[in-house]
């Protein structure tokens, strides 16, 4: 990117917030969640919010522009990337042959984010289709000590390893919108 643009935020309650507490939908009223799962649960719904979110407002063009080479990473990639990552959980987990990638071959999810709109629809439809059918796959699984699938890996890990997944791929989100308008926020 040869320009940098200015640095603002829609919130005007607090500055270094992505948009006002009223506007949020991350925040919510009332008493937190109570328990382990809950709250496991809790943490990876507002992260994916917070990804739909640094994408809100952006052409398909800014949503497959590469931050800076060699990268491949995009807002569009970390979408793809993060349907494919769903799929490969859930294949974690099961017992049967796992699902075959999303997008063919290794960093696919990446390389071929391109900006038209077809992908970026195709893009959010596989995310949700994937996060919903993973979580369907764990909804039978209450018991977060509960060891499952071919690799034995335990539900309170794999979700804890989805909240660490989201968090990491939140804050290249962050830097990656900055790059793309200069909006800023948690």
């Amino acid at each position: 990117m040869t320009e940098r643009p200015a640095r603002w935020t829609q919130a005007t309650v607090y500055p270094d917030m992505w948009a006002n507490p009223d506007d949020d939908p991350r925040n919510s009223e009332g008493p937190t969640p109570d328990g382990e799962l809950p709250t496991l649960q809790d943490f990876l719904t507002n992260y994916r919010l917070t990804l739909r979110m640094k994408c809100e407002g952006l052409s398909p063009e800014q949503l497959a522009r590469r931050s800076v080479p060699p990268s491949t990473m995009s807002l569009l990639g970390l979408v793809r990337h993060l349907a494919e990552v769903e799929r490969d959980w859930r294949n974690w987990i099961t017992d049967g042959d796992p699902l075959p990638k999303l997008y063919g071959r290794r960093d696919a999810d990446f390389d071929e984010a391109v900006g038209e709109q077809a992908v970026v629809d195709a893009a959010f439809a596989d995310l949700e289709r994937e996060q919903a059918a993973t979580d369907a796959v764990l909804a039978a699984y209450p018991n977060l000590g509960e060891h499952v699938g071919r690799e034995r890996i335990a539900v309170r890990e794999l979700l804890v390893h989805r909240i660490e997944e989201y968090a990491r791929h939140c804050g290249h989100a962050d830097l990656l919108r900055e790059c793309v308008d200069g909006r800023v926020g948690q």
